[in-house]
């Protein structure tokens, strides 16, 4: 089991490397604004032809259990002002298990609008393979709760779980807020009914208007908020019985070299949810990532 953990610690320890050694070789960054949720998506895109780079873990013990970090490392594309379209990869430790990977996603999100409105909708869509040990909790549908992390993973991971998961984003923004509302419905793609979620966030910069010094920690470079999600039960059993609840709030800072770290405790309303978990997110945006790989490959070859 020891031997299990280091190998897929190994695994992950390589992946953040990678992350690390992408973002430091292709040098400059693009700014703009990240809102600091982490299950809760708002409605703006990515930039076309810009790739941000980013990792999102959670920790949490569930009563009577041991306690665990999921991760999912994601890679979104800015494919053309109206799509942009993301990957995942999922893993998870659980102390007195194992480490494992857990699978991955692939999700596309959609704008039929191209202007600015006073609610702006997005359309998502996302084919998900992962399996019962995955505990990234990037959503929560249906009756998603605590006998979810009693197994252990060596007998979660045989559930497989292929799904389709979609999504209607709506986001307002308003003197500086952004107001974002998701709902979710997700089919496991073999059997089951479709379940159902919510996301609602809220967040603001600390300070709307730069200053002309530039500094790493302005208020500016703040962005704090909260977020609401949980299940809301499936075709047969739609409420909120049996299902779990989230809330809490979220801050994160970008730097001038474009990085941005987030951080979210947040609390279960209920039995049926974990008590305490606690979120942490890495990103990085770089500009026009496929212009700057040609630019090195002809560079690579003028030497």
């Amino acid at each position: 089991m020891n031997n299990d953990i280091r190998s897929g610690q190994k695994h992950w320890l390589f992946a953040g490397a990678l992350l690390l050694l992408t973002v430091l070789t292709l040098g400059s960054a693009c700014q703009g604004q990240e809102w600091p949720y982490f299950v809760t998506y708002s409605a703006e895109m990515e930039e076309p032809g810009n790739l941000e780079i980013a990792t999102k873990s959670v920790i949490g013990k569930p009563p009577n259990g041991n306690r665990f970090s999921g991760t999912a490392m994601e890679f979104e594309y800015g494919a053309k002002g109206w799509w942009t379209t993301e990957f995942y990869l999922d893993g998870v430790t659980v102390a007195q298990d194992s480490t494992i990977f857990t699978g991955f996603r692939w999700e596309s999100r959609f704008r039929p609008l191209a202007r600015e409105h006073w609610i702006n909708p997005v359309l998502y869509v996302e084919f998900e393979n992962l399996n019962g040990a995955n505990k990234s909790m990037l959503e929560v549908v249906g009756h998603d709760g605590l006998p979810d992390f009693a197994e252990r993973n060596a007998v979660a991971r045989q559930d497989k779980q292929r799904e389709l998961e979609l999504k209607l984003i709506l986001g307002s923004n308003f003197k500086g807020w952004n107001l974002s509302e998701n709902i979710i419905a997700e089919k496991n793609l073999s059997n089951g009914p479709w379940e159902f979620g919510y996301a609602i966030g809220a967040a603001r910069p600390l300070k709307l208007e730069a200053g002309t010094r530039k500094c790493n920690f302005c208020a500016q470079r703040f962005a704090a908020g909260a977020e609401m999600y949980g299940g809301l039960g499936d075709r047969d059993t739609l409420g909120l019985h049996n299902t779990s609840q989230y809330v809490g709030p979220t801050v994160n800072w970008t730097s001038l070299s474009a990085w941005t770290l987030s951080f979210s405790p947040q609390f279960g309303l209920n039995d049926y949810s974990v008590p305490r978990i606690y979120r942490f997110g890495i990103s990085r945006e770089i500009s026009q990532i496929f212009a700057k790989m040609r630019f090195l490959h002809r560079h690579g070859e003028g030497q």
